[in-house]
């Protein structure tokens, strides 16, 4: 391990965060830690610094896989070993990266000798070079869905399966799962979240002389990384030195039946699905008890485990907030207390699970140092972590139309409850109930990133023909590489059973699956639309299509137009739940400047276009097609909509004119899109059926044209 690494001890703050690691450094089989935070909140430098603090491990020289020579694994692809001495090198901390190819991740098979000689000819992936190490994944939530799915199964099974067309390899991939992420980027799926073990929020600090720390010993380290070092090395030696120690104690730690109750009871009253969060709980409470030096897990340990295990897998929707109500878990602790357990010294806060001796208050204030706290291997001070409860977290709103924290004052819904400046304008109502929809999709293929919603070219899916491949071997498609490779067979020489297979034979599967794509609302907040009870309905469907785009992996963006000018909201993001709060403050009143707002979706569109070219757009106008204000505005609107035309974007207008006498304005603002029209009640699911149909009737009519 390099001595350039920042040090572990010298962290400050993030308590959450130091615990979380630590506590699966103690004990790996507690399944990871997922750390979901803003930049710069050392996220990837604590993930860093904790390798170092990770024993050596012993392997047998020469095996790629890093093989236990006491225990060498009996299926290893180097194998098979015998037991015996070997050597040793400090644990690894293996990076993932978000575009890594599957192969890149569990290895590839060599498919021409595999064919022509019948040889397992295997070069590892990153899950073998992580293996009793820590595999990092930074950004996990930008990750494809289905290299998470295999990360997560091996990081479960402790093995890593290769199968391609009948050959199989199979290695131990044993190791410490961390990923990172930040909310405002996209959220993980509920499935997905309840395979980490363990979640914490991370946020910079408000207390300036915490900053202050943070500051001045960045810069120290960065001015001398060497000797920053090692003025920490005494206390980073400590705290390996305690991992090791509660290592070697986790076996004898004994959870006992009041504990395991309280575990069972605490996981029913949160209503968590499934039994996987009792076992993360069980497991976590007894690791915690180890670093804290004991061998009876106690009702603080229960505590704090369910403060790490059970805040995300409480999600239902990307709209709620992850958090746990600490009240209630109070009561159903005390509730379902063990009236035997000794006195663990809980005062609603775990104990720090420093040495009981350190006086973790010296100077008697009642309060820690101000770069986090005292002067020992405990969770407060640089020492690393402990048992500590979370850090305050700042309340996120729990209505749709709540004010955003931090808005600025002169932002809709800042200080006024979302009542904006100007006369004329209405306070921003609660949105509809969510209801189930049908998916939208774009006219014909595509080659955008993968996800659920429109037809593409895609590694995953169903195999509609084959190819040679470009660059490196992709799928292979066995039926069309052995008809390629049968003519040769006489000229080749062949004379055993074994077919004579040439690299030019290879042939690569075409493979059709689904992309995700731009989806880009466009939604009128004028004078025309203010009706309290119209406007609610508009929101909810609004709000249902972005839950649609969250389950297609979509990105979306947000322009409202009312008054005089259009504003993008929200910019293009994978965060829908971002787009939800936005939509939630969304105020309406004043004139209907239609041409403003698809101007703004149409400069938009253009920058998407060339920052990410493959990632095809949907254009989504909610209005009921009236244009006033400025001059000429229906010509205005008329010439707008046609430059999206065309673009050859794909647009659907959701028509929101209500009443017994209707204009059919939204009809002819979708005819010069170029798209399709819906009503409000035709975006349910049972309504909604030949809409997909129309879209793609559009998109081939345009094209002919």
């Amino acid at each position: 391990m390099s001595s350039t690494t920042y040090p572990f001890t010298a962290l400050v703050g993030q308590d959450d965060l130091r615990l979380a690691l630590l506590l699966n450094a103690v004990s790996p089989r507690v399944g990871g830690v997922l750390v979901r935070g803003e930049k710069g909140t050392a996220k990837s430098t604590a993930v860093r610094a904790l390798a170092a603090l990770l024993p050596a491990v012993a392997v047998v020289p020469g095996c790629r896989f890093s093989c236990d020579p006491g225990e060498p694994d009996t299926g290893c692809p180097d194998g098979p070993h015998e037991s015996g001495a070997g050597g040793q090198r400090p644990a690894r901390m293996v990076e993932l990266p978000v575009g890594a190819s599957e192969d890149r991740l569990v290895g590839a098979l060599d498919m021409e000798r595999a064919l022509a000689e019948g040889v397992k000819s295997f070069e590892p992936g990153l899950l073998a070079d992580a293996h009793r190490g820590i595999l990092y994944v930074d950004e996990v939530n930008l990750l494809h869905d289905h290299l998470v799915d295999v990360l997560l199964d091996a990081a479960a099974m402790g093995a890593s399966y290769v199968e391609r067309e009948g050959v199989s390899v199979r290695h131990a991939a044993r190791f410490l799962l961390v990923g990172t992420m930040n909310p405002e980027e996209g959220e993980l799926r509920p499935q997905l979240l309840d395979r980490f073990g363990l979640t914490v929020e991370v946020s910079a600090s408000r207390e300036p002389e915490q900053r202050v720390e943070v500051v001045r010993r960045r810069l120290a380290f960065d001015d001398d990384p060497v000797g920053f070092a090692a003025r920490w090395a005494g206390e980073e030696d400590v705290l390996r030195d305690r991992v090791t120690a509660a290592r070697a104690l986790l076996p004898r730690v004994r959870l006992g039946d009041g504990a395991l109750r309280q575990i069972a009871a605490t996981c029913a009253a949160f209503e968590v699905d499934g039994m996987r969060a009792d076992i993360v709980m069980a497991r976590t409470a007894t690791a915690l008890a180890a670093w804290a030096g004991r061998e009876d897990v106690l009702a603080e340990d229960v505590r704090q485990a369910a403060l790490l295990a059970l805040p995300h897998r409480r999600r239902r929707n990307p709209f709620d907030a992850p958090g746990i109500d600490e009240d209630r878990l109070d009561e159903t602790l005390e509730r379902f207390a063990d009236p035997g357990e000794p006195d663990g010294g809980r005062d609603g806060a775990p104990d720090s699970g420093s040495d009981p001796d350190r006086d973790p208050d010296p100077d008697g204030d009642g309060d820690r140092d101000p770069d986090g706290g005292g002067d020992g291997p405990g969770p407060g001070g640089p020492g690393g972590g402990g048992g500590l409860p979370p850090q305050d977290r700042p309340e996120v709103p729990d209505r749709p139309d709540a004010p955003l924290e931090g808005a600025p004052s002169g932002a809709p819904g800042a200080g006024d409850g979302g009542r904006p400046s100007g006369g004329g304008e209405q306070r921003a109502v609660t949105a509809g109930e969510p209801f189930r929809t049908k998916p939208l999709t774009v006219p014909g293929t595509g080659d955008g990133a993968a996800g659920r919603r429109s037809r593409a070219r895609a590694e995953h899916g169903r195999t509609t023909g084959a190819r040679r491949p470009r660059g490196g071997l992709g799928p292979l498609h066995l039926a069309a590489t052995i008809r390629a490779a049968a003519p040769h067979q006489r000229t080749r020489g062949r004379r055993g059973p074994g077919l004579v297979v040439r690299r030019d034979d290879l042939r690569q599967s075409v493979r059709e699956g689904r992309e995700s794509n731009l989806v880009l609302f466009v939604v009128d907040a004028s004078g025309s639309m203010a009706a309290r009870q119209r406007m609610g309905a508009v929101k909810g469907a609004v709000l249902s299509l972005l839950l649609d785009a969250y389950q297609r992996r979509d990105k979306v963006g947000l322009i409202t137009f009312r008054g005089r000018e259009a504003e993008l909201v929200l910019p293009p993001t994978s965060s829908v739940d971002a787009a939800a709060a936005r939509l939630g403050l969304l105020p309406t009143g004043g004139r209907t400047p239609l041409a403003a707002g698809l101007l703004k979706a149409h400069d938009v569109l253009r920058v998407e276009r060339m920052r990410d070219p493959s990632r095809r757009p949907l254009l989504v106008v909610v209005t009921d097609g009236r244009a006033t204000g400025g001059p000429e505005p229906v010509a205005l609107a008329s010439r707008a909509a046609g430059l999206h035309a065309s673009d050859g974007t794909a647009s659907v207008v959701v028509d929101c004119e209500s009443g017994p006498v209707r204009l059919g304005l939204a009809n002819r603002l979708a005819g010069e899109l170029g798209g399709v029209v819906v009503t409000l009640d035709g975006l349910r699911a049972e309504a909604i059926a030949g809409v997909v149909k129309d879209v793609r009737t559009a998109g081939d009519s345009r094209r002919a044209a």
